[in-house]
């Protein structure tokens, strides 16, 4: 090969594949080539020009871990609004206390006291029947003579039928808004909360049944404290009235058939539910190449789950007032008895959306970004004016605050694990606990960097590398 084909051929073979521009070829310097070596020439000038003119593209490599990381949290936001309702319904069949806690608010509710005070009027206006026992007294009252107070009782025994039923109506509505029927309402859903338990099973017998396509609650209890205070109110007539089995509804029975399946199946899962919807998001976040950026995402998508939790609740709601008839329940009654029933939903959604947007937010601060760097530096420049000033004054944190800085990480550490123990422990959290818990952890870690005090120029820090002693001066000549 002549010296001309090995400089084409190097040129050919640059580094890292990249084609440098053409040499011109001086006038007759392929004058000297034998054949071959003019025609192995043009082939590898015609190489060369394929390859300046489609440049060799370079293969991307796709790996495993996005798609595996992104499956991963994608499957544990799924599974987080699961966890929710799994974890309610567990505490309302399992917990008497948290069931009671949220059955109470319902007697004290006007629209649940209207609905309840209506039918528990109508039922002792049935047994009472008051135009027949007016019928029945003027019967007595002609057989004995008196027919002109016989004819004028059955000439009003309409208005005394109704002055009676307001007298009950009102007696009834005070008797629903006293504390004696708000024990009594205590009572009862405390007494039924076995039947309650039994009614989700499918094994329904007690305070809490189905009938007639709806489950309903047995008011008996309630009409006998009612009946009392009728007969002390002075209208003795009422301790006449029988033992009544009346019923109040609470939601159609078809809904009953899915709580009963989704129960089954939630009941045995109401712990391995949230265990593995924060192991799914931890795997994701570990196996993801960028684990901060992973872990805002799925921050984000967890507190996104929340919010669809929310937006079903709202549908499913509508569908619940639609399915209800207003004579079996007034529509306000209805929708507080919905309303009171899924709070705790609610508000657990709410704290957990909370809790997203945070991690989510203290990820995306103690990140690389240039907006994250500016936020911590203005925190970091405001910390230490503070500081300054106090030591100006005189008022200084001396060794701990030199302990502090040189064991900030792990003060910080310990912060955030302390706060997030708390949150776990707290077992119900509300959005205002949340709150607090986020304000003692920014008071926690603006105090760390508050106290620490960088050390004087020149002293090691536990936290700072050891500097290499200066290089020894080179001998010379």
């Amino acid at each position: 090969m002549t010296q001309e084909g090995n400089r084409v051929t190097g040129t050919a073979g640059a580094k890292d594949g990249a084609v440098p521009p053409a040499r011109p070829v001086p006038p007759g310097e392929n004058q000297n080539l034998v054949p071959e070596e003019r025609t192995e020439l043009e082939s590898l000038r015609k190489q060369v020009s394929e390859l300046r003119s489609h440049p060799p593209r370079t293969r991307r490599r796709i790996g495993w871990r996005a798609p595996v990381a992104t499956l991963l949290i994608v499957l544990g936001c799924v599974l987080a609004p699961v966890s929710v309702i799994g974890v309610w319904s567990a505490n309302q069949v399992s917990d008497t206390n948290r069931y009671v806690a949220n059955m109470t608010p319902l007697i004290h509710d006007p629209a649940i006291q209207g609905a309840l005070t209506d039918k528990i009027s109508n039922q002792i206006n049935a047994q009472i029947n008051v135009p027949a026992l007016a019928k029945q007294a003027a019967a007595e009252l002609n057989a004995r003579g008196l027919t002109r107070i016989a004819a004028l009782l059955q000439s009003f025994s309409g208005q005394i039928a109704s002055a009676v039923q307001g007298f009950i109506h009102s007696t009834v509505a005070r008797v629903i808004a006293s504390p004696a029927m708000a024990s009594a309402w205590v009572t009862v859903n405390r007494i039924g909360h076995q039947a309650l338990v039994a009614a989700l099973s499918g094994r329904g017998n007690g305070a809490i049944t189905t009938s007639n396509g709806q489950v309903v609650l047995n008011l008996g209890p309630l009409i006998t404290v009612a009946k009392q205070d009728l007969v002390n109110a002075g209208l003795t007539i009422a301790g006449k009235i029988p033992n009544v089995n009346a019923t109040f509804p609470l939601f159609p029975s078809k809904d009953l058939v899915k709580a009963q399946t989704g129960y089954r199946l939630v009941n045995d899962l109401k712990i391995v539910l949230p265990i593995l919807t924060l192991l799914l998001l931890a795997a994701g976040v570990y196996v993801a190449r960028r684990r901060r950026r992973a872990l805002i995402a799925a921050s984000l998508g967890f507190a996104a789950s929340m919010l669809i939790l929310g937006i079903a609740l709202l549908i499913i709601r509508g569908q619940y007032l639609n399915a209800v008839p207003a004579a079996t329940l007034p529509s306000d009654a209805a929708a507080a008895a919905f309303d009171i029933l899924v709070r705790f939903i609610r508000e657990a959604l709410r704290a957990l959306l909370l809790v997203g947007l945070i991690v989510a937010a203290g990820a995306f601060i103690t990140g690389p970004s240039a907006a994250a760097v500016r936020i911590r530096s203005w925190f970091t420049s405001a910390l230490g004016w503070i500081r300054g000033s106090a030591e100006h004054r005189g008022i200084s944190a001396g060794p701990a605050g030199e302990w502090t800085y040189a064991h900030r990480r792990g003060l910080r550490t310990g912060a955030v694990a302390l706060l997030a123990v708390i949150f776990v422990f707290i077992g119900h959290p509300s959005v205002a606990e949340v709150i607090w818990i986020l304000v003692v952890l920014v008071v926690l870690l603006g105090l760390i960097e508050l106290i620490g005090r960088p050390p004087a120029p020149g002293v090691a820090t536990e936290s700072s590398p050891p500097q290499a002693p200066p290089p020894a001066a080179s001998p010379t000549g």
